[in-house]
């Protein structure tokens, strides 16, 4: 074969046989695919699509450019999560020990922030020690220990996503559903867990921006998943304000410990605790109530171990930014919409997040809300704190905040925290 007869097939609208992805993607991975050659095939993917049969061979095909991870020595059940990223997205901070406290085993592999959207590794690693980085070994030591782990991927999983993915970003081809579906269920497949629980987000901090282009995402996901013998479920959650009231990175772990605690904010609360419910059917574990695990302290303590375990100190003070500056509320009333996106763009303005996947965070950068939409507020009040590390970088925050919120007689529409929810 070769490289032009296989881009020329999709560009004309056709199917691509099992043969034919294999063997691009094998060669793509061994570098005799060109990245042009790549990129082409990517844009006429974006501009003509994949069937089912396609996506999932082409997801099988990443898969086997790398190792397969292996969880048949733990004697419990393996659940994970996936979300497609957002603002104040921190759900995985709570929920991967608080389903460890309720059975299951959770392996974890998670990544790091690029653009508007955080990253949990980020995040995690504003704790003083904490290490994202573990082999495979270490991967079940820390599981035996504390039930949990969250860590980075190893460069053996799923390689030719690692190199499509860094591509896809450089060519515009990063919306196409096919692509991102393969991308993410490669890794996820390739991880070896039993059940997965995809968390689809929908709005302006999203990738997706409605409900449809998400509910085709999941759909597609979900396929991939069931196709693999993974027990998976999607839901399909808001993003148009951001999650909680913390972004950030140190901010977020802050944040994050107090729903730990039987605290925190609502609505970081219940999607954990939905997203806890899935993940724990969907492995077939039942008996204890992730609500209950929040506040009997269970849940508490998996993370303690499960932080002490990669290396960090769950008491250690969090950093904190030198510099802070107050937004106020122009107006009395009822905040009416706070978008998502803009927040977003703020908290990586100020240090949060990264244009590059090698640019370094700030770990104490991010932005403070003091008020969601629908919340009233009074002329002067602070409706959000932004911190940095230089006070330079508040010029360009607010800029990227101007417009982003609105302060009415009443609240304005917004999506429901979850949407809906996707079944094989």
């Amino acid at each position: 074969m070769d490289a032009i007869e296989v881009i020329v097939a999709k560009r004309d609208g056709g199917e691509l046989t099992a043969a034919q992805i294999d063997w691009v993607i094998d060669a793509y991975t061994k570098g005799a695919v060109a990245d042009e050659q790549m990129a082409a095939l990517a844009m006429a993917i974006l501009l003509n699509g994949m069937n089912r049969r396609e996506i999932a061979g082409w997801t099988e095909a990443m898969i086997r450019s790398g190792e397969r991870m292996d969880w048949s020595a733990l004697d419990r059940p393996t659940a994970d999560k996936h979300s497609t990223g957002g603002v104040g997205d921190k759900i995985t901070l709570p929920l991967a020990p608080l389903v460890a406290a309720c059975g299951a085993y959770v392996p974890q592999l998670s990544g790091r922030g690029l653009g508007h959207t955080g990253g949990t590794l980020d995040k995690l690693e504003s704790i003083p020690g904490w290490r994202a980085s573990l082999s495979n070994d270490e991967m079940l030591g820390v599981l035996r220990e504390a039930g949990a782990v969250v860590c980075a991927a190893g460069s053996g999983l799923a390689p030719a996503d690692k190199k499509l993915y860094a591509l896809r970003d450089v060519t515009g081809t990063v919306e196409s559903i096919p692509l991102i579906a393969s991308s993410i269920m490669s890794k996820k497949i390739a991880e070896g867990t039993g059940a997965l629980v995809l968390d689809v987000k929908v709005g302006s901090g999203a990738f997706m921006k409605t409900p449809e282009r998400a509910r085709e995402l999941a759909e597609t996901m979900v396929a991939l998943g069931t196709d693999a013998g993974v027990r998976t479920v999607a839901l399909l959650t808001a993003m148009d304000r951001p999650l909680g009231l913390a972004v950030g990175n140190a901010l977020e772990v802050e944040e994050s410990v107090e729903v730990l605690a039987g605290g925190g904010p609502s609505d970081v609360v219940e999607l954990t605790v939905r997203l806890a419910r899935e993940m724990l059917e969907a492995a077939g574990i039942s008996g204890k109530d992730p609500a209950d695990a929040l506040g009997d302290g269970s849940a508490m303590d998996a993370w303690r171990r499960m932080i002490a375990a990669q290396g960090g100190d769950p008491d250690a003070p969090l950093p904190r930014a030198g510099e802070m500056m107050t937004v106020e509320a122009p107006a009395s009333g009822v905040l009416a919409r706070l978008d998502a996106y803009a927040v977003g763009l703020a908290a990586w303005r100020l240090g949060a997040g990264r244009a590059r996947k090698e640019d370094p965070v700030s770990a104490g950068a991010g932005i403070t809300l003091h008020a969601k939409p629908g919340d009233p507020v009074r002329r002067g009040q602070p409706l959000m704190t932004l911190h940095a590390d230089e006070a330079a970088r508040f010029e360009r925050a607010l800029a990227a905040l101007d417009g982003c919120y609105e302060v009415g007689e009443t609240a304005g529409e917004q999506l429901p925290l979850v949407i809906g929810r996707v079944t094989a």
